[in-house]
């Protein structure tokens, strides 16, 4: 039997149960928010171990091992344990405190989102995106775009699960008999429990209870980067992606408050600025109405394509300690020998996704300057500053990294709006607007590297698809001589060899 002792050294304490210990060896660097989560469901481990009537009365565990139990083996929580990520997202959401959002800084959100609209339809072809325009506290934040991001994570850590579980399943074993080992972590005790007292726990198959930690750890990921995500974001479209399914504007008080501090603008100045940026976004999605389709339907394909080396799996698992489960988790993460192996259909389907994100960045930070140079005197600076900060790698890209394993390159970004500016100078801000009207319309990568060239590629192509256009409609109308009609007669017509074009 291997016991647990209380060593300091280990991260131990006098304090501290056996039965606490092991579940702390099992959660690994999320032990805390573990210990939370089963202390809000009514398991208080460190009690457990308070005087010796555990050891004399096994029983007494009886309601505990049920929770634990049904915290492993919870059904239709699905690849990721979305209660968990909830919890989680709130407890980092207001650490720290997260005001109620005031009536004061409510009313001042909906004038800046209120004057945004205006100021945008001198820069832009589309219209408002109507709906709601909100202030939001952190929390709220959460709340309404969680659902999203546990979405976005879930093809990846069912890949995750599924790989881990076909290969652990039978490296995980029994532990000695007479012993009572905590399921699929043989050398793993409870001290002075007998055998049969963990009931249903000690029924578990392996492969599903590291389906369920699976789910679990990635919960906790996931709430934990939407929670940090809470204390950065400005609105709901910091990120790029279309978190929200209806139309609205949306400012967080608190966040662009504290953004605007280490500023020499005013906070009204840089309020609207950020309000400029949300409904620039928001009429994008709104008025666009493939793009929201195509981005989210690129981050699932790329998701779902993670194929996972089962050989290079086995061939490492060998130094993994099956009884560490914070090597797991690290596993788990994405970050350990388990990481996924990119095929070139994913490397193709990156780059695409890659491009139009940075066409949507580019062109709102085109749009947003357009509107906010006659009006804003720190428009410049704080144009600058924002580009700065999605170029040092902000939370949005850590957040893509961690949860979807999408290394986003903010570089073209940059790129994109020096694409936006020269094709609104060619074109005007109608043709700049229209090149949205279809994605086979969008630049490509080779645009963004390119912007002086993008007008002759595009009339190449224009000129490629209109001959193409017109040898088929000659194949078409050299087929169908229409009710026995004397071909020299149409010729001498003129014009029913094109009536098939039309």
């Amino acid at each position: 039997m291997t016991d647990l002792p209380d060593d300091p050294a280990r991260g131990g304490s006098p304090d501290r149960s056996g039965w606490e210990e092991l579940l702390r060896s099992v959660f690994g660097a999320d032990a805390d928010e573990a210990m939370r989560e089963l202390r809000a469901h009514g398991f208080d481990p460190e009690a457990l171990g308070a005087n010796g009537e555990l050891a004399a009365n096994p029983q007494l565990l009886g309601p505990i091992l049920e929770r634990v139990q049904r915290m492993l083996t919870q059904p239709g929580a699905g690849p990721v344990n979305t209660d968990l990520a909830h919890d989680v997202a709130r407890q980092v959401a207001v650490t720290g405190g997260d005001p109620v959002v005031t009536a004061g800084e409510a009313r001042a959100v909906v004038d800046a989102l209120t004057v945004a609209d205006l100021w945008l339809d001198t820069a832009t072809e589309l219209p408002p995106a109507g709906g709601a325009r909100a202030a939001w506290s952190r929390s709220e934040w959460v709340e309404r775009t969680l659902p999203a991001w546990n979405a976005l994570a879930a093809p990846v850590a069912a890949s995750m699960a599924d790989a881990l579980s076909s290969i652990l399943a039978d490296q995980l074993g029994e532990g000695p008999e007479g012993e009572t080992p905590l399921p699929g972590l043989p050398g793993r005790s409870i001290p002075g429990l007998p055998a049969g007292a963990l009931g249903g726990l000690a029924g578990l198959d392996p492969a599903t209870m590291m389906r369920s930690m699976g789910s679990a750890m990635f919960g906790m990921q996931v709430g934990q980067a939407a929670g940090t995500l809470s204390r950065e974001v400005f609105g709901a479209t910091d990120i790029g992606l279309p978190l929200l399914a209806e139309p609205s504007t949306v400012l967080l008080p608190r966040n662009v408050a504290e953004f605007a501090e280490g500023l020499d603008a005013p906070l009204e100045e840089v309020r609207l600025y950020l309000a400029l940026r949300e409904a620039a976004h928001a009429r994008l999605f709104t008025h666009v109405p493939w793009l929201r389709a195509h981005l989210l339907g690129l981050v699932e394909a790329y998701a779902r394509g993670i194929t996972i080396d089962l050989q290079a799996l086995e061939e490492k698992v060998a130094d993994v300690d099956m009884s560490d489960m914070d090597a797991l988790r690290g596993a788990l993460s994405g970050g350990g020998v388990f990481g996924p192996q990119h095929t070139p259909e994913q490397t193709a389907t990156l780059g695409r996704l890659e491009t139009t994100l940075a066409l949507v960045e580019g062109w709102v930070d085109e749009v947003t300057a357009t509107a906010a140079l006659p009006q804003l005197p720190h428009a410049v600076p704080l144009r600058e500053m924002l580009r700065r900060r999605r170029a040092a790698g902000g939370p949005a890209e850590q957040t893509f990294a961690t949860l979807v394993g999408l290394e986003l390159r903010p570089r073209r970004s940059r790129d994109a709006a020096a694409l936006w500016a020269r094709i609104g100078a060619d074109q005007g801000p109608e043709g700049r607007d229209h090149v949205w009207d279809h994605p086979d319309l969008l630049p490509t990568a080779e645009d963004l590297d390119d912007p002086a060239g993008y007008a002759a590629r595009r009339t190449e192509a224009d000129a490629s698809s209109a001959d193409l256009d017109a040898a088929l409609a000659e194949i078409l109308g050299g087929e169908t001589p229409d009710d026995g009609a004397d071909p020299a007669a149409s010729d001498d017509d003129g014009s029913e060899g094109e009536q098939p074009k039309g």
